[in-house]
């Protein structure tokens, strides 16, 4: 039963990776913001913002902490229902049961440990979410801002459809959503049923351009990568289920549950600032997923 378990929960996220998925894309990792430090972030508001506590997941597990920023504003439904989820406790031992090397990590299959799963019913798809440019622009465009299609929002990699298409239409919002870059945290569901995600998530460990608009991103890992690139690999031709002795998620907590002298608190910087621009140095339009991790500092 609990090989059945297992393939089971490698069915729900029904694809693979293929030529489209890379690991060019530098992930994020600790060296990367070795020059930076939680004193300069905190005197630096103009360069750095602090995490919402309520929007910040721990993920403990055998290899290490990783840590994960939520963005509610791209995907409501899914993050208040992953968010319950973290709070509930019910993650707490599950298995990071399918994993390929340059692809992901997939894990949340609560129904393999207590033969129930959640409780809680599916999610409507969020593949994409409106964005109104006056609101929500892009903090660092990647090329001129009438006609980038890709930049960073709060520190999230975001794709979108140009500002002159949305002009052009006469409409006030343009389609936008999370590429799956690197460190990006999204959604595993049943097959093509769009709508049948639950609990399971996946961490990217490369870029997969094919899951954009077919999977719902909610979150990326900003402390922690080298954990999630140690994750425990399937063997070859079993599309990376790992039927022995797979990696535990522990525990997971939501920062802002925990006593402040207790909880990780975390500083990004900012991509609406001259500091995160001068980070760039990739020539030309660079595909988002082709740039560096935005630099984040953690104390605790």
């Amino acid at each position: 039963m609990k090989f059945a378990a297992f393939a089971l929960a490698a069915s729900a996220l029904a694809l693979t990776a293929t030529a489209e998925t890379t690991d060019s894309a530098a992930p994020a990792d600790d060296t990367a913001v070795a020059a930076f430090t939680v004193e300069q972030a905190k005197a630096e508001p103009e360069n750095w913002r602090a995490v919402d506590p309520e929007r910040l997941f721990i993920f403990n597990t055998n290899k290490g902490r990783i840590l994960i920023e939520a963005f509610p504003e791209v995907a409501p439904k899914h993050y208040e229902q992953f968010a319950a989820i973290v709070r509930s406790g019910d993650y707490n031992g599950t298995k990071f049961h399918r994993v390929i090397e340059g692809f992901m990590a997939q894990g949340g299959d609560i129904r393999a440990i207590n033969g129930v799963g959640s409780g809680l019913p599916n999610i409507e798809a969020e593949f994409t979410f409106r964005r109104n440019p006056a609101e929500m622009p892009l903090d660092y465009p990647i090329g001129n801002r009438d006609d980038a299609d890709g930049g960073f929002i709060n520190g999230f990699p975001v794709a979108t459809r140009p500002l002159w298409l949305a002009q052009d239409l006469g409409n006030e919002t343009i389609q936008s959503w999370i590429p799956h870059c690197p460190g990006v945290v999204s959604t595993a569901r049943l097959g093509n049923d769009e709508n049948s995600g639950n609990s399971q998530f996946f961490l990217m460990r490369g870029y997969a351009e094919h899951l954009d608009k077919e999977y719902t991103a909610w979150g990326r890992v900003i402390d922690g990568q080298d954990v999630v690139m140690s994750i425990k690999k399937g063997p070859d031709g079993t599309d990376g289920v790992v039927a022995k002795d797979p990696d535990t998620l522990e525990s997971t907590a939501v920062a802002a549950d925990l006593p402040e002298s207790e909880r990780p608190q975390a500083w990004v910087m900012r991509t609406d600032s001259d500091l995160f621009a001068s980070q760039i140095t990739e020539p030309g339009r660079p595909h988002v997923c082709d740039l560096p991790a935005v630099p984040t500092v953690v104390a605790n």
